[in-house]
């Protein structure tokens, strides 16, 4: 039969195409990697990879066994986990993904709270992108992404959390910051400053400019939201900011005014997503009910007491 390690082998291969970068991210030297591949092969009796100078490409039925792989591996990793912890406790360590625009705001508190009530869990958090993330969760890089929606994947469990506001925002000496209600007509043509389209957050500034006549500034794409914090805070143009984001002592709203536009009502909705197969779904629940309870007493103060 074939063994795991050969298994994550394979995979390792079909996700960088490369016998040299897959050999560096398993910690084996580039003789070993090929031997135990080939070793793969002969066992099942086909061709798994087509070799060639600049890499490796997987053969058709070499596609058909890595997806099969992937549920193994990832099935194998749960198996671990799961040995890892009690039915009454959660313990071990979780593989957790993040947006950047989310997690630096709100896992503060979260992870806080869930060190009291389960202090053997141990979260390895991740920033990035989320359809890398959502790419990463299916693949069992990560054990659970949190993310605003969309979140696609026939093979996830996704579990809405809560809404989150999303103000527009100016420097504070704007002449839209007056304290008075904004037209919608008055955002005519106004520049609006983005984060790379790559964000999710990006993709929805774009369709309330759209909605508002804005226009996206295209020369200015922030890296984070706190360099469209600086940006708008200087002059540049106008923003959307996360309402977790402006009350965050990590981010803040120094520098801005708030906005309030006429019929204004734009959120994001976020959720946690992971493997539907997952052995250690009743624990990913339970996280989600924490960071549900945690977000929305950050949002609603008063109305959680």
């Amino acid at each position: 039969m074939p063994t795991l390690r050969q298994l994550e082998y394979l995979v390792t291969i079909a996700d960088t195409q490369s016998f040299v970068e897959a050999a560096r991210l398993t910690n084996v030297s580039q003789p070993t990697l090929s031997q135990q591949v080939k070793a793969l092969e002969d066992r099942l009796g086909i061709k798994l990879l087509e070799r060639n100078t600049g890499g490796a490409v997987l053969t058709p039925v070499g596609r058909s066994i890595v997806a099969k792989a992937r549920r193994m591996l990832s099935d194998a990793r749960d198996i671990v986990a799961l040995a890892s912890s009690s039915s009454s406790n959660l313990s071990g360590t979780l593989r957790f993904g993040t947006t950047p625009t989310l997690g630096p705001y709100l896992l503060s508190p979260i992870i806080a709270e869930l060190h009291r009530v389960a202090p053997g869990l141990r979260l390895h958090v991740r920033d990035g992108i989320p359809d890398d993330q959502m790419l990463e969760l299916s693949r069992g890089n990560l054990d659970v992404v949190l993310g605003p929606m969309p979140i696609a994947g026939d093979d996830l469990t996704v579990e809405p959390l809560f809404r989150e506001p999303l103000h527009l925002v100016s420097a504070v000496d704007s002449p839209l910051a007056d304290g008075n209600r904004i037209a919608r007509e008055a955002l005519h043509e106004q520049p609006l400053l983005s984060l790379d389209p790559r964000h999710h957050l990006a993709r929805q500034s774009t369709e309330i400019a759209d909605a508002y006549g804005m226009k996206v500034a295209p020369d200015y794409y922030g890296t984070s939201l706190d360099s469209l914090h600086q940006m708008v805070a200087s002059g540049l143009g106008l923003s959307i900011l996360p309402a977790l984001y402006l009350q965050s002592d990590v981010g803040g709203s120094i520098g801005l005014a708030v906005l309030q536009v006429e019929g204004w009502k734009r959120h994001r909705s976020i959720a946690m997503a992971w493997r539907r197969q997952s052995s250690m779904d009743a624990a990913f629940r339970l996280i989600a009910e924490h960071v549900q309870l945690c977000a929305r007493k950050l949002l609603d103060p008063i109305g959680s007491v």
